[in-house]
């Protein structure tokens, strides 16, 4: 069982999520708050497991809340849950278990709570294992955000205030610069060619001089990158050289 605060400035939101909850088997709702200050009262006191969080509220925002909450001696997992998109980047800053969409569907949730049990799973078997890089992505696609493992990733570009995630046959924006999302990758798996992306290393089948100091990246699909100048020490290293 998972101990929920529910935290959402509008009453019939809060009405909405108990119903919902109290669909859930997993979940056990031990109170609710409508503001930020009162949520942080209560989870101090009732010790929750998870809170399912609103984003924007009367005084502290759920950012803010959730920054606070992580700091308590019992931190709760957050689930947000929000109708505004745009504070994703974020919320996965802050190691939310996920990042669910106003009006909410009962099946979504059942997703966002199964997502936090596998956290605390994973958390009590390895948490010594908890990685200071970035493991996943939040990504609007239609009318809600998907979750993408960064293990999925294969190659990044940036579009202006953007980049674009490359997972499969199929590509996500995402709101984010490239130079802020490279400082949060792992190095050890990622890598920066070009001013304009980023590959997973293991995605890059071979170098390629091409005279006159020019080199290129082949990689595992068959097409051929150039390495900018400013990274190609880098690269090269990357391969011993």
């Amino acid at each position: 069982m998972l101990r929920t605060l529910i935290v959402d400035d509008e009453p019939l939101a809060i009405e909405r999520m108990q119903v919902l909850c109290a669909e859930i088997p997993q979940l056990r709702v031990v109170g609710t708050a409508s503001d930020g200050d009162s949520a942080l009262r209560l989870s101090e006191k009732l010790n929750p497991d998870l809170l399912l969080l609103d984003m924007t509220m009367p005084g502290k925002d759920g950012l803010q809340v959730a920054r606070e909450a992580g700091s308590l001696d019992s931190p709760p997992a957050v689930i947000f849950v929000t109708a505004h998109e745009n504070f994703a980047v974020e919320a996965f800053d802050l190691e939310a278990i996920d990042y669910v969409l106003k009006p909410v569907a009962g099946d979504r949730l059942e997703r966002a709570i199964e997502r936090a049990l596998a956290r605390r799973d994973r958390n009590g078997e390895d948490s010594a294992e908890d990685s200071q890089w970035l493991t996943e992505f939040w990504v609007p696609h239609r009318s809600e955000l998907l979750r993408i493992d960064a293990s999925e990733v294969y190659r990044i570009d940036a579009e202006r205030d953007y980049v674009r995630l490359h997972v499969g046959e199929t590509s996500y924006l995402l709101l984010q610069t490239i130079a802020g999302l490279e400082e949060k990758l792992d190095p050890d798996k990622f890598i920066r060619i070009h001013r304009s992306t980023i590959l997973r290393k293991d995605f890059i089948a071979g170098l390629r001089h091409e005279g006159l100091g020019v080199w290129c990246a082949e990689l595992a699909d068959g097409e051929e990158l150039r390495i900018g100048r400013t990274y190609l020490k880098k690269v090269k290293a990357m391969a011993g050289r």
